[in-house]
Formats: structure tokens, sequence, C-alpha cells
């Protein structure tokens, strides 16, 4: 609805990196993302993708990393983010009370996904 009203006087940027190419598609300017802490040139890519034109590459690229986004928000965000940026090994230390460390379920949840996408 904003968009609608707005036209091309207010830039919206998605906020939830499953949504980059939905968002784009219906006028965004771009992403707002915790995808990019770990995977910059990926998110980079589905964006570049689409004002491009290849519309194709973009979907592929959302589509192919869907199970690593959904698993960056297994918690609270940035828990998920940073226990993967710490496997990435660029020790970026926990979280701050009263934020914790992932269960032992969500963090092999994470660390597949990340396996799957060739982070680690």
């Amino acid at each position: 609805l904003t968009m609608s009203l707005c036209g091309d006087s207010l830039d919206v940027y998605s906020g939830n990196d499953d949504q980059i190419l939905p968002i784009l598609s219906l006028g965004g300017a771009g992403v707002i993302s915790v995808l990019s802490n770990i995977a910059p040139k990926l998110t980079h890519q589905i964006c570049e993708s689409f004002f491009e034109g290849n519309f194709e590459e973009s979907k592929r690229l959302q589509l192919e990393n869907l199970s690593l986004i959904n698993n960056l928000f297994c918690d609270v965000n940035p828990i998920p983010v940073k226990e993967a940026m710490n496997m990435m090994n660029m020790d970026v230390r926990n979280c701050r009370l009263p934020l914790v460390s992932l269960c032992d379920a969500n963090r092999e949840k994470l660390r597949s996904s990340l396996t799957q996408s060739g982070l680690l």
C-alpha cells in the first residue's frame, strides 16, 4: 500500500532476506540484510541480477538459499548470524546477555545450511 501511495517519491527496501526478490519486483530499491553479513556477494548478486533484468538468475539465487536464510532467523536476531560468523572464523564473539547462544539443534541446522551453501 505504501509503495502504491508514494510511487517514486519513497525508496522501499526489503527488511526480510526471504523477500528480497518479491520486494524488488514491486519496485523496491534494495535490501537491509542479515544474510549480507555472511554472504555479501550472494546478496549483491540477487539484487544485481534483478536490476540487470536477469530475473531467472535472481529467482534461482533467492530460492536456492531459502534454507540458509530461514536458519539465520531460527532464533532472535542477531544470535544466529553471530553464530554463523563465528562458525566462519570471523570471531565476532558471543551475544551479550540477555541474549544467549543457539541451542544445539538450531546450531546444527545452521551449520548444515552453511555447509550446503558452500560457506563452510
